[in-house]
């Protein structure tokens, strides 16, 4: 950026500032907020659904603030979106800006009985089914003035990088940065398939055998194809099985076998109804490990926002107490 082009761009941001600081509109704050979460993403896909618009929405949102200010923020190419030198100094001074907004009001909740505000949570699929399912509903009956974005979804999220205030992800999996608190106890992995797919094939008697059988395939949150696992003591042995399906969604795994189609391979907690009412039953009994208990984790380098404390604490006393009744 040549000096009168960078000369120019401070007067006017200067001036628009001067303008904010005793005029400030909700029209000011939303296009420097887009901006800032545009520029943070490097996407306007990702960033407007953190907003909660349309692409074309923000795409207008931003050449609105450009046009105001008279100067080009973001460089777009049809997958990239990078700031200009004028888009870098502007997000610099906004991120000051908004952390200290958000700051001030972070403290005036702090100063209320009761928390307000919006948590976002990046939660794999077992634990959406197995833990917020179940749980939040006491949550959100407890605490109406606190709003719940969740992002079920089995990837490696950067809960920081993707503005995610915490996530619950598989014990083991949870970067070693964060904060992680665990949520109950280890839990069991089965093999499991319909009576009528038991009763035309001969069932396994030993891992192995799995791979004479047609087994439903999982593909993992990090693309690779599940391996499946089995202790039986100090016995440890991995399978590579093989199936005519895989998918990359436990449930239509465990639909797929209830239909008859293979075997699965899940968390027993997800499929102990089905269990205990004869739908389907575990294949190799004696050989279903206990691993990792799940996690929540969020960074532990900034404030933990309104509505966090108190979500780990009813989501850990509400596992504990479901454990203690179901002993």
């Amino acid at each position: 950026m040549s000096f009168d082009i960078a000369l120019n761009f401070n007067q006017r941001f200067n001036a628009m500032s001067s303008r904010l600081s005793t005029t400030l509109t909700r029209s000011d704050l939303a296009e420097l907020n887009a901006f800032l979460i545009t520029e943070k993403r490097r996407s306007f896909t990702r960033a407007a659904i953190e907003l909660g618009i349309t692409t074309s929405a923000l795409s207008h949102t931003i050449r609105n603030l450009e046009t105001r200010l008279g100067v080009r923020l973001l460089n777009r190419t049809s997958r990239t979106v990078s700031p200009t030198e004028a888009g870098a100094s502007l997000a610099l001074r906004l991120e000051t800006g908004f952390k200290e907004i958000g700051d001030a009001l972070e403290e005036i909740n702090r100063m209320r009985d009761r928390p307000v505000g919006k948590l976002r949570l990046n939660v794999l699929s077992d634990g959406a089914r197995l833990i917020m399912a179940r749980h939040l509903p006491r949550f959100i009956s407890k605490y109406p003035e606190v709003e719940l974005e969740i992002s079920v979804d089995d990837r490696m999220v950067d809960i920081v990088q993707e503005g995610f205030d915490a996530g619950i992800r598989f014990g083991g999996t949870v970067p070693e940065d964060l904060v992680a608190v665990r949520l109950g106890g280890e839990l069991r992995w089965v093999a499991v398939a319909s009576p009528r797919y038991l009763y035309q094939h001969t069932p396994p008697a030993v891992p192995e055998d799995l791979r004479l059988h047609n087994c439903i395939q999982l593909r993992t949150g990090q693309g690779v194809i599940y391996k499946w696992e089995f202790r039986k003591g100090e016995d440890y042995r991995v399978v590579d099985v093989r199936g005519q399906l895989c998918v990359s969604e436990t449930a239509l795994a465990i639909e797929m076998a209830l239909a008859g189609v293979g075997i699965a391979y899940c968390l027993e907690d997800r499929v102990r109804d089905d269990i205990r009412e004869g739908r389907l039953r575990i294949v190799l009994p004696e050989w279903a490990p206990l691993e990792e208990p799940m996690y929540l984790y969020y960074p532990g380098h900034r404030q933990v926002p309104q509505g966090l404390k108190e979500l780990i604490e009813i989501l850990r006393e509400e596992i504990e107490l479901t454990h203690s009744v179901s002993a």
